[in-house]
């Protein structure tokens, strides 16, 4: 059941501009990422791809014989195959966000886990479609006043002052922090970039904006805290609540880490090197078990006008394609251009904490992470007691990352709990396959070294460029190239770890290997991580991929060993999430199968390991972002960008989401739930 779309008004028809890679629009990519897909790919390193292969051949394979497997005919076989050498992990103590609901029935009926498969929607359709049984309704919204003196939305009169205090722009991660009542909660969204030509009427272009405009852009930036209170499975969002809050670029952080206070982070406004100004950028993100909320900071390069590039970084802003004109920030913030401050950009590119449930406290900035464009972070606690984080680089052939921290985590200590990302050891990932003759892409991987005890590992380079300059010390390390890694996250029943690999259209048949064994790879794929005796600090690893999606009648797709002409089609894994029972739920970002965007759920475990089923889809234009499976009951979800079309205007919008009488498309979380009946 979806509510009503408004009929007072026409949309006009605007055919999506995808040439690239067939996936995003070219508005999306303009604005998101800066057009990401169309520079030169930044990672240059020679690391090797076939380390899988040379290994193969020692057995006998040729390199021939196994690039056809891999191209062909990856992972065709119909049975179930484990992991090789998998151990059963102690899932220990993962993120505690994903609800807490039992596998029984609810008062809503059966658990959402249990739904009809729906059918894919075309890419045009603007509506939501959710499973029989099943409606949705709008938690929060861009424009909504959350914070006590906020005035209500209006489209035409806007102002910096007012979105200071509503909710932000495109929303991505959704994090829910309990306060001890199951029923009440904080909220916490990230709102991870704007859409001027939706946002503003006239719009032509960054220089077009009148100053007003590019605070109000920076103002819809960051993150959003919002009170919410549930009845039964329907939530809602507490206007003007004590703890709401919004953190934007103008808030102020605190760098911690060993990198805080180095030459490498320094500006004329901060010679600690120390104080940061703000946060964006902001993509996927993850829960502590101290009751924090992690986000990464993603395409931050892109806003930076990069005119002048200082001759000592030219290499380290060139590996993080740092070489744009920026938006047009520093208009207003001079900071924003590299001339004005060379070391701004270094500021950016780390994993933030907030505290929801202090709407006074700073928010940190971890550098003991590393700095590249993360997805997010999600922690493990492992069964020695040290915090580990594992991390994801979005970009074509960039890697994955693990942090282990150095001091344990303790039970009920929040204020000690609350510094274990400062300082630790810092790893990257390398894979290595055991070849294709069993018809499963799968091996074993080590987790390189990089700052271990305090000391960098990467000749050359001291602990400060190594977090600081994280991406050309992963280089030297020798870390495997991957197909985009997203969102990564530990599940809570299996203490698995699980990995979104959206795509990379880049990759050419030479560079193919078993961990990313499609060229020109257009869908993307899952991998599930076992940790070697199911101790999440070890520094080696197996892996296998349980799905290599697209559409089933392919032959290179894998679901798990599942029976395909059972499954959903499923293109571009972004980020990832998990019920109760340990289900997978997965979001797509930007369907090449001509499909609109949606929300999908698979076992992990048993006969029905891998019977993907495509749970709603989003309207047209739109990303399903940030799912959070909450008691079982109700799934939260972001709906960004809806009508980001090419050729989409205010006067002229190809979506109406949420439908809400204002006439044009708004940034929104949702919820889905059982009817009542």
């Amino acid at each position: 059941m979806t509510p009503a779309q408004p009929e007072h008004r026409r949309l006009i028809p605007v055919a999506p501009q995808r040439p690239h890679n067939g996936s995003r629009d070219l508005m999306t990519c303009h604005y998101r990422c800066g057009d990401a897909c169309f520079q030169p790919v930044p990672n240059e390193s020679d690391n090797e791809y076939f380390g899988d292969i040379l290994r193969d051949a020692k057995r006998g394979s040729s390199r021939r014989t196994l690039l056809k497997a891999i191209g062909v005919t990856t992972a065709v076989a119909g049975t179930t195959l484990a992991t090789a050498g998998a151990a059963a992990a102690d899932p220990g103590k993962g993120n505690p966000g994903n609800g807490k609901g039992h596998g029984r029935g609810t008062a809503f009926g059966r658990p959402v886990y249990d739904f009809e498969s729906t059918a894919p929607v075309p890419y045009a359709t603007d509506k939501v479609v959710t499973p029989k049984g099943f409606t949705w309704k709008t938690l929060v919204k861009w424009g909504d006043p959350i914070i006590a003196g906020a005035p209500a939305f209006d489209f035409d009169n806007q102002t910096a002052a007012a979105q200071e205090k509503q909710f932000g722009y495109n929303c991505d991660y959704v994090g829910l922090v309990r306060n001890g009542k199951s029923s009440r909660g904080l909220l916490v969204v990230n709102n991870e970039y704007t859409n001027e030509d939706l946002m503003f009427r006239g719009y032509t272009g960054a220089s077009s904006l009148t100053k007003e405009q590019v605070k109000i852009v920076m103002a819809a930036h960051g993150m959003s805290v919002v009170e919410v209170s549930a009845k039964g499975a329907l939530w809602e969002a507490q206007m003007g609540a004590r703890k709401n809050r919004r953190i934007t670029p103008n808030t102020d952080f605190a760098l911690t880490g060993p990198a805080a206070g180095s030459k490498l982070v320094r500006t004329k406004a901060d010679p600690t090197g120390r104080k940061v100004k703000g946060t964006f950028a902001n993509c996927a993100g993850g829960q502590t078990p101290w009751g924090t909320i992690l986000s990464g900071e993603e395409n931050w390069n892109g806003y930076f006008n990069a005119a002048q590039i200082p001759a000592d970084q030219q290499a380290a802003y060139k590996r993080y394609g740092v070489t744009g004109g920026g938006r047009n920030w520093e208009s207003v913030d001079p900071r924003f251009a590299t001339a004005n401050e060379p070391n701004e950009v270094n500021r950016f590119g780390y994993i933030v904490e907030i505290d929801p449930t202090d709407p006074t406290s700073t928010p940190r900035k971890h550098t003991a992470l590393g700095r590249v464009k993360h997805e997010g972070a999600n922690i493990q606690i492992a069964k020695n007691g040290h915090v580990v984080a594992y991390t994801g680089d979005d970009e074509r052939f960039d890697y994955l990352y693990k942090f282990v921290s150095r001091r344990k985590y303790r039970e009920g200590d929040r204020r000690h709990n609350m510094t274990l990302l400062e300082e630790g050891d810092l790893y990257v990932a390398k894979f290595t396959g055991d070849g294709m003759q069993d018809g499963v892409s799968d091996g074993t991987g080590q987790w390189l070294p990089l700052v271990v005890n305090g000391k960098s590992k990467i000749a050359g380079m001291s602990v400060e460029e190594v977090l600081v300059w994280t991406r050309l010390a992963a280089d030297k390390a020798g870390a495997t190239k991957m197909d985009r890694p997203e969102d990564v996250e530990p599940n809570p029943v299996n203490g698995k770890i699980y990995v979104a690999l959206t795509n990379n259209t880049s990759r050419t048949a030479a560079q193919v290997d078993e961990a990313n064994p499609r060229p020109s790879n257009k869908h993307g794929q899952v991998m599930e991580i076992t940790e070697d005796r199911g101790d999440h600090t070890s520094t080696t690893f197996t892996w296998k991929l349980v799905l290599i999606c697209g559409d089933p009648s392919d032959p290179t797709t894998y679901f798990n060993g599942y029976d395909k002409s059972e499954v959903s089609p499923i293109s571009c894994p972004d980020n990832v999430a998990f019920d109760s029972k340990g289900n997978l739920w997965i979001s797509t970002d930007g369907n090449a199968l001509g499909n609109a965007d949606a929300f999908f759920m698979t076992p992990v475990s048993g006969k029905e390991a891998g019977h993907l089923k495509q749970f709603h889809t989003v309207p047209h234009g739109a990303e399903s972002a940030g799912p959070l499976i909450v008691d079982d009951k109700t799934v939260f979800c972001s709906i960004q960008h809806p009508g980001e079309v090419t050729g989409a205007t205010p006067a002229n919008p190809v979506s109406l989401f949420p439908y809400d009488g204002t006439g044009q498309p708004r940034p929104s979380v949702i919820q889905v739930f059982r009817d009542k009946a």
